[in-house]
């Protein structure tokens, strides 16, 4: 019988661990109820409005890179004589336009 109780650390242990654990529960709690939803998203909102014109250069330096990469496939299919390469001309400049004009869309869209 005497084996099926703790002994006196182990209990002693385990008695602090349940405290902790409630006390920070507790504090959990309370801080929970404490937060301002409106203030939180607020500052979100403004980070995210100034991350937005270095996404939007770092996205045209991926589209530029993509760009040049398209017109080396078009060059290659024009001096190659090839049947495709107008419409893969057509694709790469509508293309370019695209990813300019979703940026100008998306600047006016969300007023930044």
């Amino acid at each position: 019988m005497s084996s099926l109780l703790l002994q006196p650390s182990k209990r002693h242990s385990l008695f602090f661990l349940f405290l902790t654990t409630t006390s920070l529960l507790y504090q959990f709690a309370l801080y929970a109820q404490t937060a301002d939803g409106n203030n939180g998203l607020n500052q979100a909102n403004t980070m995210i409005r100034s991350y937005f014109d270095t996404a939007t250069q770092l996205l045209y330096g991926v589209g530029a890179l993509f760009g040049l990469f398209g017109a080396f496939r078009v060059f290659t299919a024009m001096v190659a004589g090839e049947q495709r390469s107008t419409r893969e001309l057509v694709g790469w400049f509508g293309a370019c336009v695209f990813l300019v004009i979703v940026a100008t869309v998306l600047k006016s869209f969300f007023g930044i």
